[in-house]
């Protein structure tokens, strides 16, 4: 699977590239594999060429796809559920997951919260938020953001690591920037907030293999990579 390797040398450099910029250090963005569709051996070879974050959408695919990944891979690696996440699959995804990126309502985050009571561990999440207005994705609205973000934190068993979003669907690189750039005011608000559990909460989950340049140059931690990876998804 040299190919991935290849793509995963090159993923590198383009952070490195977009941190440059805007004179950041290119180990304050962590590059995070979206493995939605791909087979196992895919996933080995990317772990092999250096990753150790995994992000998953979907419950099944996690439950079938974890165990053959550690028959086939002897190292270790973080293991997020980033997709649209049903609160009757929070018990199956914490089976594998440490953290959920997804956390998007209070019935949600009050499942997660009564999980990690019932397993006696701490699970680490971030609250998405709809920053691109888009009505075809999800998140909590940037003006509710703060107050939800602050209820998750406050939360027994969780863990608020930041905020999550997905990138405006445009050509108009504007537009996205804008909404980058709003997740970052956000961010530094809730850091700043003086509320319990948010002081350490400044991560930002936010680009992906189309606008991945414009959410570093906005202050991404995090970015989440599919094709740019494994090369176009098919189904």
């Amino acid at each position: 699977m040299n190919d991935v390797a290849q793509r995963w040398s090159a993923l590198q450099e383009r952070v490195t590239r977009a941190c440059a910029v805007v004179g950041r250090s290119p180990t304050e963005v962590a590059i995070l594999a979206a493995v939605k569709t791909q087979p196992p051996e895919r996933i080995v070879a990317v772990l092999e060429a250096g990753a150790h974050l995994l992000g998953h959408n979907r419950a099944q695919e996690m439950a079938e796809l974890e165990p053959r990944l550690h028959e086939s891979w002897p190292g270790t690696w973080e293991t997020h559920f980033i997709g649209a996440l049903q609160t009757n699959k929070v018990n199956q995804v914490l089976r594998y997951a440490s953290c959920i990126q997804s956390v998007d309502r209070s019935a949600l985050a009050e499942r997660l919260s009564a999980a990690a009571g019932r397993l006696g561990r701490t699970v680490e999440v971030f609250v998405e938020v709809n920053a691109s207005g888009e009505e075809t994705k999800s998140g909590v609205q940037p003006e509710q953001a703060l107050e939800f973000a602050v209820a998750v934190a406050g939360m027994e068993g969780l863990r608020l690591r930041g905020l999550m979003t997905i990138g405006k669907n445009s050509p108009d690189a504007g537009e996205v920037r804008a909404g980058f750039e709003e997740m970052a005011r956000l961010s530094a608000a809730l850091v700043s907030s003086g509320m319990p559990g948010t002081a350490d909460a400044g991560e930002l989950s936010m680009g992906m293999s189309t606008d991945l340049d414009i959410a570093v140059a906005a202050g991404s931690t995090m970015v989440r990579v599919g094709t740019a990876l494994f090369g176009p998804r098919t189904r």
